[in-house]
């Protein structure tokens, strides 16, 4: 949906605009994968890839990842995948509630997609603990080569710069964020030129761009082919980012940045890296720092560890994102979301979240001890990841967007291939590290779908013992009208359900136990819908049900803010006012009573419970006034 009220006055608000954008996009997006090559080269020639240290043998490996850069980013993220967009937003559930519903009509299909997007997004969590850990230790060891002295202190200080960031986030990132761009534009220039610098001293290394010099790399490894991947595809991580952040920029702004300063940077440098392992191979010890004299080593330091840092905020601020549209969309129970800038919708911070991220980063960096031991544990859900994306975009493709199957089948079919070959590479590293992203990943799998269908168990539960609302409304309207006495309290009353069909246990008890019928009664459902955003004309539904009853239904995108009383002004327009000091919400709290029967396994009814017992609260999440909220309680068996 395009608002024109947001489009440029003139040609040059155009650019400028754009400019910008591509600008934040750099700091943003690109910060993960432009970490890659502080550790990316050494890890291709340790002794466990069996992957020799000569000539030959460089010059493929860097051919592989510069091809592997060109395929797998430029075409299939930057040229194709950017156009599966969910209304300007992308990532893994915004691409799952596009391919869900482009599958409406096949429930078992969809019910399916659904597990496989949700187990995507929760690997996106796997990768927010490693990306931190990996890329500041890559950075802090730099000051092993300044001296072997300092190596003792690189874990320290690496723990030291983590705890910070994740401290420091509840202040949002609104004044660190407009440093991003301008930092990491100096680092793609000094990655870039630093690159060439090696390139002129050693020219044959440009044979690497001969893709038929990947080929027999890739060709000549046998067995030992899926160990070298292993390495090669950590030039790729933070590809996903690249969709996962389209909402926030744009795909143009993101092309451009890509095509004319982030990839032409990263080529140079594994270039120079290459060029400068022809040169001197005792440079491996740690070819990215190798590439600079002794006197700048340490400034790159510094320049490196603000470039892992907002790399690690990159992927902390996703996580937020990504946990907002997950509660939204149903797959996780409420909790507290704090905006961090009044002018960005986007800028939240979720407390619960960026604990549990930090226990995981240090565990991380505790448990593996150097960025070489992260290397291991690296990539398998990247790559995880990127594979769910090709199999959900051919459905949108197919389905939604109704490509012919002679087109859509061979460009999946290729990409498959690719994606399996890099997932293999990882998988061989499982018991490395590997396990590690996915046992983060299962965990919250688990968790997720177990809160998923708890929920449509409990909705059922409701359903079945409720009474239904049209009859009784009509009943109660109708007893009044014969002379029935009821207290009327002059206010209006809004009820809060998960049901619209059938009658709120506040209402049965403020009649029961109260004897009071309020002069307006709302029925309110709120419905998240499987799309970012929704506009204010369609944010609101009323139906009239029967004299002093209406039914209210308002809709909100994943991303959206749901704030409640403010969108129930909008029902003025649809003849029904909602005062705003002259309403009070009733809300239903309920305790989930797990059962024998045939829901689900004991466990995870005892698990749900006790989610449900812990989410957040049900006034805080839809804005409503502290002094307005009535709850009630009731319990609810499964």
């Amino acid at each position: 949906m395009t608002n024109s009220s947001s489009l440029p006055a003139h040609p040059g608000a155009a650019k400028s605009g754009l400019a910008a954008l591509a600008l934040g996009a750099i700091g943003v997006v690109y910060g993960d994968i432009g970490t890659s090559p502080l550790y990316t080269v050494k890890e291709i020639f340790l002794p466990a890839t069996g992957v020799a240290l000569n000539a030959h043998n460089i010059i493929g490996a860097v051919s592989v990842i510069f091809w592997a850069l060109m395929l797998v980013v430029t075409l299939k993220y930057v040229i194709l995948i950017l156009r599966a967009d969910n209304r300007g937003e992308g990532g893994a559930l915004a691409l799952t509630a596009l391919a869900t519903h482009a599958v409406a009509g096949k429930p078992r299909l969809r019910k399916l997609l659904l597990l496989l997007g949700v187990f995507g997004a929760t690997l996106f969590y796997g990768d927010s603990v490693i990306t931190p850990a990996i890329s500041v230790m890559g950075a802090i060891e730099g000051l092993e080569v300044v001296t072997p002295a300092l190596k003792p202190f690189v874990l320290p200080i690496s723990i030291g710069i983590l705890a910070g960031l994740f401290v420091v986030q509840r202040f949002g990132t609104a004044a660190v964020g407009k440093v991003f761009g301008p930092v990491i534009v100096l680092w793609f220039g000094v990655l870039g030129l630093v690159g060439l610098v090696h390139i002129q001293q050693q020219p044959e290394v440009l044979a690497a761009l001969n893709p038929l010099h990947a080929w027999e790399f890739l060709s000549e490894r046998g067995w030992k082919l899926f160990a070298a991947l292993g390495a090669i595809v950590l030039a790729l991580t933070g590809a996903e980012a690249l969709y996962a952040d389209m909402g926030h920029f744009g795909a143009k702004p993101i092309r451009l940045a890509w095509t004319f300063l982030v990839f032409p940077a990263l080529a140079l440098n594994y270039l120079g890296q290459g060029a400068l392992l022809i040169g001197d191979p005792a440079a491996i010890e740690n070819p990215f720092y190798r590439l600079f004299p002794e006197s700048l080593v340490l400034p790159m330091v510094v320049l490196a560890a603000l470039a892992a840092v907002i790399a690690s905020q990159a992927v902390i601020s996703g996580a937020y994102s990504m946990t907002k549209q997950a509660i939204q969309l149903g797959f996780l129970p409420r909790m507290e979301v704090r905006a961090t800038s009044a002018s960005e919708a986007g800028q939240i911070y979720v407390p619960a979240v960026n604990w549990a991220l930090l226990v995981g980063v240090l565990a991380a960096v505790l448990l593996f001890g150097s960025s070489s031991a992260l290397a291991g544990a690296y990539g398998i859900a990247v790559t995880l990841t990127m594979l769910i994306t090709t199999i959900l975009t051919y459905v949108v493709v197919s389905e939604g967007w109704r490509l012919p199957r002679w087109v859509a089948i061979p460009a999946t079919l290729f990409f498959l291939a690719v994606d399996l070959l890099l997932v293999a590479g990882c998988a061989i590293k499982f018991f490395d590290g590997g396990w590690f992203p996915l046992a983060l990943g299962l965990l919250l799998f688990i968790g997720m779908s177990t809160w998923a269908r708890g929920r449509e168990l409990l909705m059922g539960s409701i359903r079945a013992e409720g009474l239904a609302l049209q009859p009784f409304v009509e009943n109660l309207a109708l007893n009044m009208a014969e002379g029935d006495s009821v207290n009327k309290a002059l206010r209006t009353a809004v009820y809060a359900v998960a049901n619209p069909d059938t009658v709120p246990q506040a209402l049965l008890h403020n009649l029961k136990h109260n004897q009071v019928l309020h002069e307006t009664n709302v029925i309110l459902t709120v419905q998240f819908e499987d799309c970012p955003w929704v506009s204010e004309q369609e944010r609101v539904q009323v139906q009239a049900l029967a004299p002093s009853f209406w039914r209210v239904t308002l809709h909100f995108g994943f991303m959206d803010r749901p704030d409640v009383p403010r969108a129930l002004a909008l029902c003025e327009a649809k003849g029904l006012r909602v005062p705003a000091f002259e309403t009070s919400y009733f809300l239903s709290r309920e305790t989930v009573v797990p059962t024998q029967g045939a829901g689900m396994a004991g466990w995870r009814e005892r698990l749900f419970a006790t989610m449900s017992r812990n989410a957040g609260g049900v006034a805080e999440f839809f804005c409503l006034p502290d002094n307005a909220v009535v709850e009630l309680g009731t319990r609810v068996q499964i």
